[in-house]
């Protein structure tokens, strides 16, 4: 990947001092942020609108102490947030060695999850990640936000009110009772050697419902995978005790609404 220039200008003071002088690369893969690589000394440079990754810089600082995330150089908010921090060594799970053997992939990414699932989540930082999912869903349907394309046809959810009316009757139930990642995705876990190395991405975490990364693994899986035939296997080896079928089915509905 070629570099791309970033001007020393655009960037906090604060920083300049932290950054190698070579130009970084681009590794942006959405409009709200945009992420820069070093990878000569295997630094991350994420910038977003202000007060956007307060809670990313936490919760990496967070699994962090529990060996599972990047190291937090530095935060600096701002009209401009600025996150700086260590690449978790490894590759992502859409690399192409780890889509080759998929059910391998599906075991490992099942029992990194209930791994995670398992872990004290004490002194975490953000401990109301369920009330602020049911509150993000309520304003974006109030806003008319919904993209039922996210959908496989298996959810058999065909319209913005169907989708509605699963969401409210059901998230009134979820608890706040487990450590999540929030986006559980094939590119935000990381392993070396088949082993796990850690998450990124991990804005959306904190403490809230599994089922909201079960929904994700399971989507993840079937869009990288190009198929659902590993659902029953990843349930299976995550542990169908932890498992509330029908609340999949609830944030499936919610997640519609962005």
């Amino acid at each position: 990947m070629p570099p791309t220039t970033l001007p020393l200008n655009t960037i906090p003071t604060s920083l300049h001092s932290l950054l190698p002088t070579t130009q970084p690369q681009d590794r942006s893969s959405s409009p709200e942020a945009k992420v820069y690589y070093f990878p000569e000394s295997a630094l991350y440079l994420k910038s977003a609108p202000g007060g956007t990754l307060q809670n990313e810089a936490a919760m990496d600082s967070y699994f962090h102490q529990k060996g599972l995330g990047p190291e937090v150089v530095s935060y600096v908010p701002g009209e401009t947030d600025w996150l700086l921090t260590r690449a978790v060594p490894g590759e992502s799970c859409i690399h192409q060695s780890l889509l080759a053997d998929p059910r391998r992939l599906c075991d490992i990414l099942a029992q990194s999850l209930r791994m995670l699932h398992s872990l004290d989540y004490a002194h975490c930082p953000i401990t109301n990640r369920t009330e602020t999912y049911r509150r993000s869903v309520r304003e974006n349907y109030r806003a008319g936000c919904c993209d039922l394309r996210l959908l496989p046809d298996h959810w058999c959810i065909s319209s913005r009110e169907e989708a509605w009316q699963i969401a409210e009757r059901g998230l009134p139930y979820f608890r706040q009772d487990t450590l999540i990642h929030g986006d559980y995705c094939l590119p935000n876990i990381l392993l070396r050697d088949w082993q796990l190395t850690g998450f990124i991405d991990l804005g959306f975490g904190g403490v809230g419902d599994r089922h909201v990364d079960l929904f994700w693994g399971l989507w993840s899986l079937e869009f990288n995978l190009k198929t659902n035939a590993y659902t029953r296997r990843f349930l299976d080896v995550y542990g169908r005790d932890w498992v509330e079928p029908e609340k999949l089915r609830v944030v499936a509905a919610a997640e519609v609404f962005g």
